[in-house]
C-alpha cells in the first residue's frame, strides 16, 4: 500500500489528531515526509532521532534494562520508545522506528530487520517487526519510513472509522 502523506496529514486533522515520531535507523526521514506537506504543523508535535542507545534513554526514557536485555532492534524497545514519545510531546500518537539498515547484522538481528512501535492516547501500544532483507542501507530506510507512514494512516482512519459509529 503507498500511502498518501497529505490524505494522512488531513484526515490526523480532521480527527484532532498530533503525531510524535522516534526514530533511529530512519534518522528523521519520516518526519521530514510528514512535515513536507503544507500544514502539517496542526498535526505534527515533535519527531525525536534517537540513534543511539543514550539518546533513547535520555530524551525518551527507555530502560536501560530493556536495551541490556533485548537490544535496541526489538520490540520491546520500540514499545518503549513509542510510548515515551507519547508522553514526552503530549501528542495522541507516536510512531517508532528502531532496525539494522546495514550493511552487516548478525544470524540473530539479520541487515534489514526493523521494529516498529505504536502508542495512541488510551490505547494499548502496539509492536510490529519486519524483516526487508539486505535491500540496502538507504532501501532499508525509505522500507521503513513507509511502513511507519503506513502504521499512522492506518490509525488515524481507524480513530475516524470508530467516530462515525
Amino acid at each position: 500500500m503507498t500511502v498518501s502523506v497529505s490524505d494522512l496529514v488531513s484526515t490526523a486533522r480532521l480527527q484532532y489528531a498530533t503525531i510524535a515520531t522516534a526514530e533511529s535507523c530512519t534518522g528523521g526521514l519520516v518526519s521530514a515526509a510528514l512535515t513536507g506537506v503544507p500544514g502539517s504543523s496542526a498535526v505534527f508535535s515533535h519527531g525525536y532521532v534517537t540513534y543511539s542507545n543514550s539518546a533513547k534513554t535520555e530524551m525518551l526514557g527507555v530502560s536501560v534494562k530493556t536495551l541490556a536485555d533485548f537490544g535496541a532492534v526489538s520490540p520491546e524497545v520500540a514499545a518503549e520508545m513509542a510510548l515515551g514519545a507519547l508522553r514526552s510531546s503530549g501528542a495522541t500518537i507516536a510512531v517508532s522506528i528502531s532496525g539494522i539498515a546495514g550493511p552487516g547484522g548478525s544470524d540473530h538481528k539479520p541487515e534489514g530487520r526493523v521494529c516498529f512501535g505504536l502508542a495512541i492516547t488510551d490505547q494499548k501500544t502496539i509492536t510490529k517487526t519486519l524483516e526487508f532483507g539486505a535491500l540496502g542501507r538507504q532501501n532499508v530506510r525509505e522500507a521503513a519510513c513507509k511502513q511507519a507512514l503506513e502504521l499512522l494512516h492506518n490509525a488515524v482512519h481507524d480513530m475516524n472509522s470508530h467516530l462515525q459509529k
